[in-house]
């Protein structure tokens, strides 16, 4: 009589039964609980029917085994049989059981920021809409379905509801999960021909130099290296909070990027691009001069509160970025806005494009012209007026030199 029996390292299920004689071993991919081994126990039933009046087909139930070529060669197999059963009929996991295993297969790639948002996605969003069906069940219309509710989710988007950004985020970890489990149990991806939601093109609102020079004079003066290094190096939130001074090189005159800070720890940045050297400009080198005098020896990050421990970004951002926008009958704006600002300025300098996404962390200029084009212009004068003016003077030598001619 087939039984329904747990292995001991992985406590996944596997059904172990006689067939003509030997001893067979089929392994799943089930967590050991009450539904999935009533699931089995029930595929067990509709096994041991068809055996009774001599109607079971191994390869049926359990197409791809391993046992088949065991059978054959022990000649246990009937020669009649040997169907194939359709993909209707393969026993895969619930969604969450492969999810979750999944899930532990692959945090090892993974940065503790990034493993903590799939967690939290699979959690509140995946596990909840395909909470009832098998990997192998899950058909087009269900991820549709699933990613029209996702859209009438309250969240922080524009129109107070979940962003396409955010929606197409959570979609890719599906489709990363349906990709892995059709490979495995060998069934067409359902996710297949999918394209990702359009996104709004990103609108950014930098501060002009005016701004800039009066924030830095109006802030308060614990936080006045602190802004200014946002302003002029253009670096993330996470990794000028998670700056220590053993990447200070005041010799150099470089901040060396190597860590981020996400949820009060400091880990490997964000991608292996925004690992850089940033020159200290004048302002920034005097600047962390000047930190340096007040928490050089009280903490090994650069900026800090009193106890020495990092800045909590969404408290500073109430307490002392926004009242400041106020006071000052400026438009409301995210901290983040001193990146682009950074990288508005740079550009409009006049400074090498390819140099400028080397120094924000980007891996190529594309970035740089998607987002920062539309500013660029009216400030370094790459509006077609400096092609005007190389025409104008050749126009003039031209015409000079005609006038020397006929003198």
């Amino acid at each position: 009589m087939a039984k329904v029996r747990a292995r001991v390292d992985t406590k996944k299920l596997f059904i172990d039964f006689r067939y003509q004689g030997i001893r067979c071993r089929e392994q799943t991919l089930l967590s050991d609980t009450a539904r999935n081994r009533k699931q089995l126990e029930t595929l067990i039933q509709r096994m041991e029917a068809k055996m009774l009046v001599g109607g079971f087909d191994y390869a049926e139930f359990f197409p791809g085994s391993k046992n088949l070529k065991k059978l054959e060669e022990a000649g246990a197999l009937p020669r009649n049989g040997g169907g194939i059963l359709g993909q209707s009929e393969t026993i895969t996991p619930l969604f969450a059981d492969f999810a979750d295993q999944w899930f532990l297969e692959s945090k090892i790639q993974w940065r503790n920021s990034h493993t903590r948002n799939v967690e939290s996605i699979l959690a509140s969003s995946l596990k909840p809409a395909f909470k009832d069906k098998r990997v192998g069940e899950i058909s087009k219309p269900d991820i549709l379905a699933a990613r029209n509710k996702m859209a009438r989710r309250k969240g922080r988007g524009a129109s107070g509801l979940m962003a396409p950004k955010t929606i197409n985020s959570h979609m890719t970890i599906l489709r990363m999960i349906l990709t892995e489990a059709a490979e495995r149990f060998d069934f067409t991806n359902p996710y297949l021909n999918i394209k990702p939601l359009k996104q709004q093109r990103v609108h950014i609102e930098p501060f002009s130099l005016n701004e800039v020079e009066k924030i830095l004079e109006t802030v308060r003066e614990d936080y006045h290296n602190y802004y200014l290094v946002r302003f002029y190096t253009g670096m993330r939130t996470g990794e000028v909070d998670g700056l220590k001074w053993e990447y200070v090189d005041f010799e150099k005159r470089e901040i060396l990027v190597r860590e981020t800070l996400i949820h009060g720890q400091t880990e490997y940045t964000k991608t292996d691009g925004s690992q850089r050297e940033i020159p200290m400009f004048g302002p920034v080198y005097q600047a962390l001069k000047s930190q340096y005098e007040a928490t050089g020896k009280l903490s090994k990050f650069v900026f800090c509160n009193r106890l020495g421990e990092p800045l909590d970004h969404n408290n500073v951002t109430k307490r002392v970025w926004y009242p400041l926008l106020e006071h000052l009958k400026l438009k409301k704006r995210r901290p983040y806005q001193t990146r682009h600002t950074a990288a508005t300025l740079l550009l409009a300098s006049g400074e090498n494009p390819e140099w400028v996404a080397r120094t924000l962390g980007h891996s190529s200029t594309e970035m740089l012209f998607k987002v920062y084009s539309r500013y660029i212009p009216n400030l370094t004068r790459m509006d077609g007026s400096a092609f005007e003016r190389l025409i104008q003077s050749r126009v003039i030598e031209n015409d000079k030199e005609v006038g020397d001619e006929t003198e």
